[in-house]
């Protein structure tokens, strides 16, 4: 070959690395704004927990990437159960979703709403904990990916807690014939008839009518995240049942494509993030309910909540608290029974299986009622 042929090759890769870069991907190629959808008001630890993430984000890309979070399901037309088709179809971009709305399409993420399945463990967020970051997490995550999106962590919207018109309820007694407004998945209709009770799906807005006519007598959401941030007292629950029957995980996901368009250091940023987020959910679900370490955390990251002790703010507010005794729970669990052993073979005995080993690994046997 003639000599001064020789460098065009290493010639033309200099103008190329100069010209288009060392990737397919440049930060020039991003969209200026990512949707974000979440279900809840900007002022729930949901909300608040999709704001951090969103705030991490554009902290630690330098604002290549710029997530604009929609709260209160703008991006659903109020239809909560469309979002996950919203994701995966790129509608939306990130989603910080529950698994309850996601339950629908991914049987595997019913799970967490074992009635009194984590709650019962003797500490049960070290129960929970250690689904998620164990074998039983993974497998859900992979199930909600091979139905076509990407997940990049968890995080926590708190253990589902009881409130009434009437009360006390601190047995499955306590709860026959009572009115309870539910979520639309078919396990909470199940796990509320098992109990006695008569559960109804509506909305919220239907339901605060229904708390106030006195024609509905309670609903089940998380303290912290949900039931204080609504003011659930101003609606006619008097009653609080800190019975932890099942809890809510939030999944922090992405569109497949849109994750693909992220260059490898800013996935990696992404995926910081996604883990940040999940210790600040959890830290807002079960501040003032676990041994300080929620608080601490908060403190930490100069996101202390206006309300850190919920039972005193709640009897505050003048609802009575009540807290089921271990032997209580008990009566619960064995109530729900045929409730978990009917979905176990719905979701996956193997899931269930993993969960329960999971679990096992940080609170000893599995199964055993008598939550802290």
């Amino acid at each position: 070959m003639n000599r001064k042929f020789r460098f065009w090759p290493a010639l033309l890769a200099i103008f190329a690395l100069i010209f288009f870069g060392t990737g397919n991907t440049r930060a020039e190629d991003y969209k200026q704004e990512y949707k974000l959808s979440v279900v809840p008001g900007a002022s729930s630890g949901w909300g608040r927990t999709a704001t951090f993430f969103a705030d991490r984000v554009r902290e630690k890309t330098d604002g290549r990437i710029n997530i604009k979070v929609y709260h209160n399901s703008q991006l659903l037309s109020g239809k909560q159960t469309s979002e996950f088709p919203m994701l995966r179809n790129g509608a939306i971009d990130f989603a910080l979703a529950s698994t309850i709305n996601w339950s629908p399409q991914i049987k595997e993420l019913n799970l967490p709403a074992l009635p009194f399945f984590i709650g019962s463990q003797p500490d049960r967020y070290k129960a929970m904990d250690a689904i998620l970051a164990g074998k039983s997490g993974q497998m859900m995550a992979e199930a909600a990916e091979k139905k076509g999106v990407k997940v990049l962590g968890w995080s926590e919207n708190g253990f589902r807690e009881l409130t009434t018109s009437k009360g006390p309820v601190a047995s499955p007694e306590d709860l026959k014939g009572m009115k309870i407004r539910v979520v639309g998945s078919p396990i909470f209709i199940d796990t509320f008839r098992e109990l006695g009770a008569n559960p109804v799906n509506m909305n919220w807005s239907e339901a605060t009518t229904g708390f106030q006519q006195g024609v509905v007598d309670g609903q089940e959401n998380p303290t912290n995240g949900i039931n204080i941030p609504l003011k659930i007292w101003e609606y006619n629950q008097k009653h609080h049942s800190d019975w932890h029957y099942i809890i809510d995980p939030l999944l922090i996901a992405i569109n497949p494509q849109v994750w693909e368009s992220f260059s490898p250091e800013d996935q990696k940023l992404l995926m910081e993030c996604a883990a940040e987020a999940e210790q600040f959910g959890k830290a807002a679900s079960r501040i003032g309910m676990d041994n300080g370490e929620s608080r601490a955390f908060l403190e930490k990251v100069g996101r202390l909540p206006e309300v850190t002790d919920p039972y005193a703010f709640m009897e505050e507010k003048g609802m009575i608290v009540t807290k089921p005794t271990p032997e209580q729970l008990q009566k619960f669990y064995e109530a729900t029974r045929k409730v978990r052993d009917e979905w176990t073979q719905k979701i996956g005995p193997e899931l269930v299986r993993a969960a329960e080993e999971d679990m096992a690994s940080v609170n000893g046997s599995a199964g055993n009622a008598g939550a802290n």
